[in-house]
């Protein structure tokens, strides 16, 4: 299933007053960058959130926001850290009485410094992971299905494209069947032109057929083309995932062919046809880069 790389989901769990909201969202990126900003409470699971993360999402520039409320009996019992305490107010005593500034300190602005006071309960730690990871499921669910739903856009706009690809194809094999006929005709012409009464060296004629039929031949890229429009249909309509990075390669290759028929046709039909084909795989090649 082809997935955008650009996508935004959001989950939510509540249990006994403790809330978590998880949001992610993303962009296009070469390859996978996932930034993770959470409360500290959540640090443990970082690896964890990693890999749930990457188990469904393969490319693209992810950020993920988790929140956290709590306004549960658990996980509020506070912890005072007396002796660091005292020697916040040992150093502030000594500070004043060597700077001469007054001491005057209030046993809230202690409690404030850090470290001083602490939120502790050893069984809310294992509860509050569990909790955050149904939120984070949830939220990965609306991410990727969304993902699925733009992806799908893209599919139907590439399909169209490569639609029109392959009738310019079409159109250049046309116009190929008679080009050394067409030569043909044109170089009678001009010699009959050139040498009027003269004998025509008929050796040398099928010679310089011969030579310009084998230059101009587009025979090999047009079966080359014929592969490559069929392996990007492929993807398109099968399961495979990820296909961006296959199908930029695809197209590369497209656009390298049509280069070489573009050199060799001696054909202002075959040109302009090659001139709409590249026109087209440009266009395609933006869509891929939003292709997961």
């Amino acid at each position: 299933m082809i997935k955008s790389m650009t996508g935004f989901g959001r989950g939510k769990f509540e249990n006994e007053g403790r809330i978590y909201t998880v949001e992610i969202k993303s962009v296009n990126h070469k390859y996978s960058d996932v930034s993770i900003k959470m409360p500290k409470y959540f640090n443990v699971l970082e690896e964890t959130i990693r890999k749930r993360v990457s188990d469904v999402i393969s490319r693209g520039k992810i950020d993920i926001f988790i929140g956290f409320e709590n306004f549960s009996e658990q996980g509020v019992n506070i912890r005072f850290n007396n002796a660091l305490a005292k020697n916040y107010i040992e150093g502030l005593k000594k500070l004043a009485e060597e700077t001469g500034v007054e001491y005057k300190i209030d046993l809230i602005d202690i409690a404030k410094f850090p470290d001083i006071v602490k939120l502790e309960d050893e069984d809310i730690e294992e509860l509050i992971s569990k909790e955050l990871l149904v939120a984070l499921d949830e939220a990965l669910v609306n991410f990727v299905d969304m993902r699925s739903t733009e992806g799908e856009k893209l599919a139907q706009d590439i399909k169209a494209r490569i639609a029109q690809v392959e009738t310019k194809v079409n159109e250049i094999k046309n116009y190929s069947s008679t080009l050394v006929q067409d030569y043909i005709e044109r170089l009678e012409t001009r010699i009959n032109e050139l040498m009027k009464d003269k004998v025509v060296d008929e050796q040398r004629l099928a010679q310089e057929i011969v030579i310009f039929s084998d230059k101009s031949s587009i025979e090999e890229e047009l079966t080359r083309l014929d592969s490559h429009i069929s392996q990007i249909k492929a993807l398109l309509n099968g399961d495979e995932s990820p296909i961006g990075k296959k199908m930029d390669f695809i197209v590369q290759e497209i656009n390298r062919e049509t280069n070489t028929i573009g050199s060799k046709a001696n054909s202002i039909d075959i040109t302009n046809r090659v001139i709409d084909i590249k026109t087209i795989v440009e266009d395609i090649r933006e869509q891929i880069q939003n292709i997961e």
